[in-house]
């Protein structure tokens, strides 16, 4: 496995003093997913739970939809046996689970910033979840909610280090942590989260919240869907599209969760405040 983060020189100035000293740096390096030995996609990730991402990853996209549909996911080397750089997983799907459509217009490069730019059409990525939501009847007490950052960020080992990952945490409606991880990008933290579940047996995520840091963006309110997520809090803002998603799936959208304030953009039912 890759290292995690990486020491390199830096000038620090500070109030007109200047220090010259090593600093603590995130690692970002690309991930090759392959399916069945063919090549599908590659992101740009933190090595770390890169069976979780690569898992994960194949079920937000709806390739598959629990740990029955894989036989196998390892790393494995390069193209003419190129020395292993923990950088290629390969997935063997279990006998009778489709192999995931490839478009040729589509460009399976992702972004640790973005994890849909490679689809082709708007109607590509609204993929038809296995694991509705609407009818979820958790309640989460918005005194919950509230607690959920400072406990996503006493979790992030590594950004202690850097201070440059996001997180994603799955709790229990009680606010107790499930499963966290950190990643460079928002939307491999999710799926880090989901590939650990679907590893663990444990979909559909049934009444418990999903915490991102960062924004809630569309591509993230898609993963929560399909791994059957009925709440989705974040720290920052929501785009008009993840709430449009999360109104038409039925999920609870909280964005700007900061303190003992928050938004409630689709699904206040599910906000219990008395």
């Amino acid at each position: 496995m890759g290292r995690v983060t990486d020491r390199r020189p830096t000038v620090r100035i500070s109030d007109g003093v200047v220090d010259r000293r090593a600093d603590t740096l995130v690692v970002e390096e690309p991930l090759e997913v392959r399916v069945d030995g063919a090549p599908l996609a590659v992101t740009m990730r933190t090595p770390g739970h890169d069976v979780d991402l690569a898992v994960g990853f194949l079920c937000t996209e709806g390739v598959i939809g629990s740990t029955a549909d894989v036989v196998s996911a390892r790393h494995c080397a390069g193209a003419d046996g190129e020395p292993n750089t923990y950088n290629v997983l390969d997935v063997v799907l279990a006998e009778g689970t489709p192999a995931p459509d490839v478009d040729p217009t589509r460009n399976f490069y992702t972004t640790s910033s973005c994890g849909m730019c490679g689809k082709a059409s708007i109607d590509a990525v609204r993929t038809r979840s296995r694991h509705p939501v609407a009818d979820d009847p958790v309640r989460v007490g918005p005194d919950v909610l509230t607690v959920l950052p400072d406990r996503l960020r006493a979790a992030q080992q590594v950004f202690d280090r850097t201070g440059g990952l996001h997180a994603a945490g799955l709790f229990t409606a009680a606010g107790e942590p499930v499963c966290v991880r950190e990643d460079v990008g928002r939307h491999n933290a999710v799926d880090k989260v989901v590939g650990w579940a679907v590893r663990e047996g444990r979909l559909p995520l049934a009444g418990l919240v999903l915490m991102v840091s960062g924004r809630a963006s569309f591509e993230l309110v898609q993963k929560a869907s399909m791994a059957g997520i009925p709440v989705l809090a974040a720290v920052s803002a929501p785009s008009t599209l993840a709430v449009d998603l999360a109104a038409e799936v039925g999920m609870t959208l909280v964005g700007f969760l900061r303190g003992t304030r928050m938004n409630v953009y689709t699904g206040p039912a599910r906000v219990a405040t008395g």
